[in-house]
């Protein structure tokens, strides 16, 4: 079985597109990854795309995605970071509520911090769910 993530925040514009670059750079084709907002922004922080490509990873061409019903149903576990009560509520799922600072109009030296916060707590979560060893 193939685990499916969704990364959710609330415009999908900084912390979820990070989290779901990483998990699909660590995890390859032995993970699903979702990366949605419950009120999508216009484009990705530019300091987030900075900080992605200081490690290797292009996020350039990625959008802020508008969180589906479909998304949250395949969802094996569901990652939620700053939401509150933006983000709606699916019974039966596995929650990760985590605790970030929001990178939007943070200084760069903020925001590699968030990335790196985040690619430790993906590395976690895969690992969790058998996809590294």
């Amino acid at each position: 079985m193939i685990p499916e993530i969704l990364f959710l925040c609330v415009h999908n514009a900084g912390r979820s597109q990070m989290a779901a670059a990483f998990a699909r750079a660590l995890g390859d084709d032995r993970v699903v990854i979702y990366s949605a907002g419950s009120a999508p922004g216009e484009t990705l922080n530019p300091a987030v795309v900075t900080a992605m490509n200081e490690v290797g990873i292009d996020i350039s061409a990625e959008s802020p995605q508008k969180l589906t019903d479909q998304m949250a149903r395949d969802a094996d576990v569901i990652v939620t970071m700053g939401c509150g009560d933006e983000c709606p509520y699916y019974p039966g799922k596995r929650y990760e509520d985590w605790v970030l600072t929001d990178p939007a109009g943070q200084p760069l030296d903020v925001v590699r911090r968030v990335r790196d916060d985040i690619q430790s707590r993906v590395r976690g979560l895969l690992a969790e769910l058998g996809v590294l060893e």
